[in-house]
């Protein structure tokens, strides 16, 4: 298992939040968010579009498109 650091994080803590299946943690000695279960990911785009300083991007070889539902 890989653990991909969030470049540009200023630790707010907003993706951690925003994960539906938790994937997501903040590192304690430098309060820093790092994707600590890549294959648990599912690809919401709910971490990318709560992140306020834009740190987290999506690689286009495994990002699905975004579909909203309105109603």
């Amino acid at each position: 298992m890989s653990i991909s650091k969030i470049r540009g994080c200023i630790g707010c803590g907003e993706c951690v939040q925003a994960c539906p299946t938790d994937v997501i943690r903040l590192n304690k000695s430098d309060v820093k968010a790092y994707i600590a279960y890549p294959d648990d990911c599912q690809m919401c785009h709910l971490c990318r579009m709560s992140c306020p300083v834009d740190a987290i991007t999506i690689s286009p070889e495994k990002s699905i498109p975004v579909i909203i539902s309105w109603g």
